[in-house]
């Protein structure tokens, strides 16, 4: 019988949520027969690694999300100690972490993407602001939405340059208009594109992740079919190019208003998809016929370390 560390908690401003996708995986794993422990990760390193030394676990659950636990870090920790973890590895995980730099790899695979600048509170108000009204300022490295706004004014860019939240440069995009897709991936297919529909305003961290009934979710998004095989396409690619393992959520806006080859926008690629009660991949599965617990069991059978 297998032993199973649920990495869960962690330091990142998505504590909180992993802790919820923690909760949910060791009922799954229990469920399912394995002997399932909680491990939370704090800037204690050495006391960490003697917890996992303890508990000889045979495979890690990363149900961790943001930084450290989503960004290659902890990946880096598990390879050295030669002990087999769900998901992405230390490459594919922090070059999805970095949203610019992943924006330009899947450039590179001829996916469309949003225009981006790098942007401080100092060069915004020296220098006026890189698009037009509406764009998006965002972290560069965080993830669930969190930090996310959409500037519709200057009204709304003063308040922000009033209470500015960010101790570092962050990414100004422009605005994509249309719906919010989510396509969740394996190793082996596209299960399936769902379509967000919040009940107010955008799909942000509350109706990600606190919020039941936050938001609606349209399984298989009703889209033109053509663009529905595409979505899926994009997001195999993405997930097979970067290396990805496991399971990953790719995020794209779709405006139908647009001649078919722009209607897709990649957004981002999530590693680390949320595990919650309301979250997309475990909705996405069941469409397939994959339960929540044969999922969570399937990501443990193919854990593994980078090669």
């Amino acid at each position: 019988m297998k032993k199973v560390a649920v990495l869960m908690g962690g330091m990142s401003s998505e504590r909180d949520v992993s802790l919820q996708s923690g909760a949910g995986v060791l009922k799954a794993l229990e469920k399912s027969g394995y002997i399932a422990v909680p491990l939370d990760l704090t800037s204690d390193l050495q006391a960490f690694v003697s917890q996992l030394m303890i508990e000889k676990p045979d495979v890690v659950f990363n149900a961790l999300h943001g930084r450290f636990g989503e960004d290659g870090c902890i990946q880096g920790v598990l390879n050295i100690l030669k002990i087999p973890y769900t998901h992405s590895g230390v490459l594919a995980s922090s070059i999805a972490m970095n949203k610019s730099m992943c924006k330009r790899f899947v450039q590179t695979l001829g996916i469309s993407v949003a225009e981006e600048r790098f942007v401080s509170k100092e060069s915004l108000k020296k220098e006026g602001i890189p698009f037009s009204f509406p764009f998006v300022i965002k972290p560069n490295d965080e993830g669930s939405s969190v930090g996310v706004f959409i500037l519709h004014n200057q009204k709304e860019l003063d308040e922000l340059l009033d209470n500015w939240p960010f101790s570092k440069p962050v990414l100004a995009e422009t605005y994509i208009s249309g719906r919010e897709l989510s396509v969740a991936v394996t190793d082996q297919e596209a299960l399936g594109c769902v379509e967000i529909v919040p009940t107010k305003g955008f799909y942000d961290y509350r109706q990600k992740y606190t919020t039941v009934g936050g938001a609606r979710h349209i399984i298989p998004a009703p889209i033109d079919p053509e663009d529905y095989k595409e979505a899926l396409r994009q997001a195999l690619m993405i997930h097979r190019r970067l290396g990805c393992r496991g399971v990953s959520r790719t995020d794209f806006r779709y405006d139908e208003t647009q001649k078919q080859s722009e209607r897709l926008v990649f957004l981002e690629i999530n590693t680390n998809p949320g595990m919650t009660p309301v979250s997309l991949v475990p909705d996405i599965a069941k469409t397939k016929s994959i339960s929540y617990e044969r999922l969570v069991a399937k990501l443990v059978e193919q854990a593994r370390c980078d090669d």
